[in-house]
């Protein structure tokens, strides 16, 4: 009934060929697990963007202080290097130190911790400015924040140098106050001197006393009239000068976590989910030869009628009839294939019974009559290559019409018989046969045209006398139907790339090996998107 088949089962697996792993194949895993990476990556930014939309929002002020260095002299100018008149990385330092800090959590009442985060000073390169930006839930709270911390630093400061200032001036007072002392000491010596030398030297001594006492007093003074203001605040935090927008980096964060949790799972369900992806997999899971692939185009996935009629000369080329052959498959529904294979067969003049025992026998007649109705006029012959030509419409005058209608003849024809003795008589005109009976058996329900040839239908039973059946096996996981047929002829086994999975098409092939058929091989089907 069938061909010597063209390669046998393969039982040593391991003298086939080492397959190499290209960069496609890494690709090829997110692209084909793209709807999860999107979906896990659209999780993550609808997660950073609930939590910004819920949590409250993050506002922030800032205050500008002005630094200015502690001289005897305001009026002096600081010269062109502004900035090393004062250590601004100090300032930046005590503006974030301890005590700034403490005042702040002290009136808030919060953690230091918390204050410190929500704090931040900027120092511009080559300025004596201070930048605080205070961030807080509420813009009051901002601008407080704000404000307090330049207060808070200029206060510090301040206090730091009146400390300084007072350690000065109480140096000088005791130094002034030895100077008097000695001053007065000096004095006394001259009074009592007895001759004019000893006198001359204690006068000599009290001059470099008083002009030492007069430096001591000079500078004194001086450092008792340095302003020691550190800086003042040229720019207070207003809430109208509030900033609540959303970090981009958020959401660009949150984005990029989901698209990398996503890669990591469809890595991980790719080494679960073995699948068939390609004609390697299908051939070393069945050990069976490629009849062809068929590709899927358009959004309802329908078969490419090209790749078919090459699968069907591949199985008209194994097989002879009367043949049976079964379509088979793991899990998927062949009933596309089935037709396809119909229709390609039959349009090349065989007579194709279609057994369906699965009550999918109406799926089966309006897919073989939809691609009847594709085949182009050069394949099927009994289409005819030009078209036929459009009836020429009625010459119509501007006067009034009148319809002219035919009598009924009152006798049609076949209504009287003919007395003639050589007259034919002129039969109706049946455009499909219905099943008959032939030895007592039913051959089937219905018979559709299709190019020279025909495509019944019907269940196993009623193409018992058929030269070529092809039976729609169910899916061999649930059905050992399809096997059992198979048996009795031969077996095509078809494959979903994507879908069919390689234990269940390994267990498949072993069935079939066990129940001593010998398949033509099989089938890749995949979609035009992949």
């Amino acid at each position: 009934m069938t061909d010597a088949p063209t390669s046998i089962w393969s039982g040593d697996r391991s003298a086939a060929p080492p397959r190499t792993v290209a960069i496609t194949d890494v690709l090829r895993v997110p692209l084909h697990r793209i709807r999860l990476v999107a979906a896990v990556a659209a999780a993550g930014l609808l997660g950073v963007s609930g939590y910004l939309l819920l949590a409250p929002a993050a506002v922030t002020a800032s205050a500008v202080v002005a630094v200015r260095p502690v001289v005897t002299d305001a009026f002096t100018p600081s010269g062109a290097a502004a900035d090393r008149a004062v250590n601004m990385n100090v300032e930046s330092g005590i503006a974030t130190g301890t005590e700034v800090v403490g005042k702040l959590a002290e009136t808030f009442g919060t953690d230091q911790r918390a204050v410190r985060e929500a704090l931040q000073v900027e120092v511009p390169a080559g300025g004596q400015i201070l930048r605080f930006g205070y961030r807080a839930g509420s813009g009051d709270r901002a601008v407080e924040g704000a404000n307090l911390a330049a207060r808070s630093y200029l206060d510090v400061r301040r206090s730091m140098y009146d400390r300084q200032r007072g350690e000065m001036l109480r140096s000088y007072d005791a130094s002034i106050s030895k100077v008097v002392e000695q001053q007065g000491a000096v004095q006394r010596r001259i009074t009592d001197a007895r001759d004019q030398t000893t006198a001359n030297a204690a006068v000599a001594e009290l001059s470099g006393i008083n002009n030492q006492l007069t430096q001591l007093n000079s500078a004194r003074t001086e450092i008792a009239a340095v302003d020691v203001n550190p800086g003042w605040v040229t720019r207070s935090a207003e809430p109208a000068l509030t900033a609540s927008a959303v970090d981009p980096l958020l959401l660009a964060g949150g984005l990029l976590g989901g698209t990398v949790i996503g890669l990591v799972l469809a890595f991980g369900w790719e080494s679960v989910d073995r699948r068939i992806r390609s004609v390697a997999d299908a051939r070393d899971s069945t050990g069976l030869p490629l009849l062809g692939t068929v590709r899927r185009k358009g959004l309802r996935g329908r078969a490419v009628d090209a790749d078919v009629r090459y699968v069907a000369m591949a199985v008209a080329e194994r097989v002879r009839q009367p043949a049976r052959v079964a379509v088979v498959t793991a899990r998927e529904d062949a009933t596309a294939i089935t037709a396809g294979l119909a229709v390609a067969l039959a349009v090349a003049g065989r007579e194709v019974f279609v057994a369906d025992d699965s009550g999918r026998a109406d799926r089966l007649r309006a897919a073989v009559l939809a691609g009847r109705d594709r085949l182009p006029a050069g394949i099927d012959p009994t289409r005819p290559a030009v078209p036929r030509p459009r009836a020429a419409p009625t010459d119509t005058d501007d006067g009034p019409t009148e319809a002219i209608t035919r009598r009924p003849s009152p006798h049609p024809r076949g209504a009287r018989p003919s007395t003639d003795p050589e007259a034919t008589l002129t039969l109706p005109r049946v455009a499909h046969t219905v099943g008959h009976a032939v030895n007592g058996r039913p051959t089937g329900n219905e018979q559709v045209v299709v190019g020279a040839g025909s495509v019944r239908f019907g269940t196993w039973r009623q193409g018992a006398d058929h030269r070529l059946v092809l039976y729609n096996a169910p899916p061999a996981e649930a059905d050992e139907r399809g096997v059992v047929v198979a048996r009795q002829g031969t077996a095509v086994v078809v494959v979903e790339r994507d879908r069919t999975r390689q234990d269940d098409l390994r267990r498949l092939a072993e069935r079939l090996r066990a129940a001593g058929v010998q398949p033509l091989g099989f089938v890749l089907c995949r979609s035009g998107r992949s």
